[in-house]
C-alpha cells in the first residue's frame, strides 16, 4: 500500500471516530421505521434514506419493483474505473409475541453499549454503515478513481425476487465486486454459502370413518410419516466435497472450533444435507381418516451435490413407498456457490478488517443460503460483512454491539479506497 492511500485510510477512520454518533443515530431510526415483511412495505424507510442522500447530493435512481417495495440504486465516483457495489436490505422479520420482547422492537434504543431492535443485526446496522460511509466519501470530496454504487432492496427476509435478482435482470446493477452487509463473524465475513432446498410434499389418502382406522381408507398422514422418516436420510448421505473448496471448508472448521466455539457442534453441516421439517398440516377431523398431508421442508445443499441430483434421491426413495404423493418447490433455489478469497473484493474486506482491528481476519462458509448467490450468477464476486450479535438474528431481543456498528462502518470505507484504487 502506498503511503497516501495508508494516510487516507487513517484520515477516514477518524472521520468515522469522530462523526460516530450520526452513524448511531441513522442505524436508530432506520429501526424505528417498521419495514416488516410480510407485507414489505418499504415506503416509509425507503423515503428516509433519499432525505439522508440527498443532504449531501448523491444522485440515485429509484425502482418500484412491485406494489410498496422499492429499490433504490445511488452512486459515486468515478464512471471510468472499477465498480465497488454496497448492497444491503430495507425488510425485517415480524417481531412475533410483543409479550416476549424486553423492550420496544422497534425503539432503536442504545442501552449499555448494545443497538436495540428488530433488524439491529439483519441487517439495519450493517445497511446503516454502508449508506453513512458512502455519504462520508461524499461529503468530504473525496477523489474515487472508480465507483462505488449503494444497491439497498427490499424483499430479502421472504426469499423473494423484487430485490437483488429483480436489478440483476433489468442490468439496473452491475460491478467487478460486491459486499453486502448481512451479519457476520466480526473478523470473520462470510465468501460461500450452501445451496436451497425447499419443497412441499403433499400426500394424498382415502378417507374414511376414524372408527374403522386402520382397516378402513388410507391415512395420508401415516404416509406422510414414511415419507418423513425417508426424507430425512438425505442427512445420512456421503457427498464428496469437490477438492477446489477443501480448504474453504477447514478453514470454516477451524472458525467453529476456535471462534464461535458454541458452533462447534454443528461442524458436519458444512459437508452434509440438512433437512428441517418445518410445517405439517393434514386431515379434518379426529374421527375422520384423513385423506391428505402437507409438509414444507428446508434443505440446505453442501458443495458436491446438484437440484437435480436431489430431486432423482428423493423420487427414488417416495417412489419405493408406494404413496400417493407430490413434490412442490418454492423458495430459494441454488447449489452451494462462494467466491475465492484471493478475489480482490475478499481480499480488500479482510485487509482491512485486520487494518482496522489489528488482528487475523479470513472468510468463512455460511451455512445458510443468501442474495450472495445472484451476484454470482451474474461474474460479479461477492462476499458479506456486517455488525450483528448472531444469537439474536430472527429472534426476541434483537441487538447489536454499537461497538460493531462502527467498526463496520470503518472497515466498509477503507475497503472501498483499496479495492477501488487497485488495477
Amino acid at each position: 500500500m502506498n503511503n497516501d492511500l495508508h494516510a487516507l485510510k487513517l484520515q477516514l477512520i477518524e472521520e468515522v471516530e469522530h462523526n460516530k454518533d450520526e452513524l448511531i443515530e441513522l442505524c436508530s431510526k432506520l429501526i424505528q421505521i417498521p419495514s416488516v415483511n410480510p407485507p414489505g412495505d418499504t415506503t416509509v424507510i425507503t423515503t428516509f434514506i433519499e432525505d439522508y442522500l440527498n443532504e449531501v447530493n448523491i444522485p440515485y435512481e429509484k425502482y418500484e419493483s412491485a406494489d410498496k417495495m422499492f429499490n433504490l440504486v445511488a452512486s459515486i465516483g468515478n464512471t471510468e474505473g472499477k465498480e465497488l457495489v454496497y448492497c444491503g436490505h430495507t425488510d425485517v422479520v415480524p417481531v412475533g409475541d410483543l409479550a416476549k420482547w424486553d423492550f420496544d422492537p422497534f425503539s432503536g434504543e442504545v442501552k449499555d453499549g448494545w443497538m436495540l431492535g428488530r433488524g439491529a443485526s439483519d441487517m439495519k446496522a450493517g445497511l446503516a454503515g454502508i449508506i453513512f460511509a458512502t455519504k462520508m466519501l461524499k461529503k468530504l470530496n473525496i477523489e474515487l478513481p472508480g465507483k462505488l454504487t449503494l444497491a439497498i432492496v427490499p424483499d430479502e427476509e421472504t426469499g423473494g425476487e423484487y430485490g437483488v435478482p429483480w436489478l440483476l435482470e433489468r442490468n439496473l446493477v452491475k460491478g467487478d465486486g460486491c459486499l453486502i452487509a448481512e451479519p457476520s463473524s466480526p473478523l470473520n465475513p462470510t465468501i460461500g454459502q450452501k445451496g436451497s432446498y425447499w419443497f412441499e410434499l403433499e400426500v394424498r389418502g382415502e378417507p374414511g370413518h376414524g372408527s374403522l382406522s386402520p382397516l378402513a381408507g388410507r391415512n395420508a398422514i401415516i404416509d406422510a410419516i414414511s415419507a418423513i422418516n425417508e426424507i430425512r436420510t438425505l442427512w445420512d448421505l456421503e457427498i464428496t466435497i469437490p477438492e477446489e473448496v477443501q480448504p474453504l471448508i477447514e478453514v470454516s472448521k477451524k472458525y467453529m472450533r476456535e471462534v464461535e466455539k458454541d458452533r462447534l457442534k454443528y461442524q458436519e453441516v458444512l459437508e452434509k444435507i440438512t433437512v428441517n421439517i418445518g410445517t405439517i398440516e393434514g386431515g379434518t377431523k379426529s374421527n375422520v381418516i384423513p385423506d391428505y398431508c402437507k409438509v414444507q421442508i428446508d434443505c440446505r445443499l453442501p458443495f458436491g451435490i446438484t437440484q437435480e441430483q436431489v430431486t432423482d434421491i428423493l423420487a427414488n426413495k417416495l417412489d419405493a413407498l408406494n404413496i400417493d404423493y407430490s413434490i412442490n418447490r418454492f423458495g430459494f433455489k441454488s447449489v452451494a456457490n462462494y467466491t475465492p478469497a484471493e478475489n480482490p473484493v475478499c481480499q480488500a474486506i479482510v485487509d482491512n478488517i485486520s487494518f482496522v482491528t489489528g488482528k487475523e481476519a479470513y472468510g468463512v462458509m455460511q451455512w445458510a443460503s443468501s442474495d450472495a448467490r445472484h451476484f454470482r450468477q451474474y461474474n460479479i464476486p461477492v462476499l458479506q460483512y456486517g455488525p450483528a450479535y448472531l444469537p439474536s438474528i430472527h429472534g426476541y431481543n434483537e441487538k447489536v454491539r454499537v461497538e460493531d456498528i462502527i467498526r463496520c462502518a470503518k472497515v466498509y470505507i477503507t475497503a472501498a479506497i483499496d479495492f477501488l484504487h487497485q488495477k
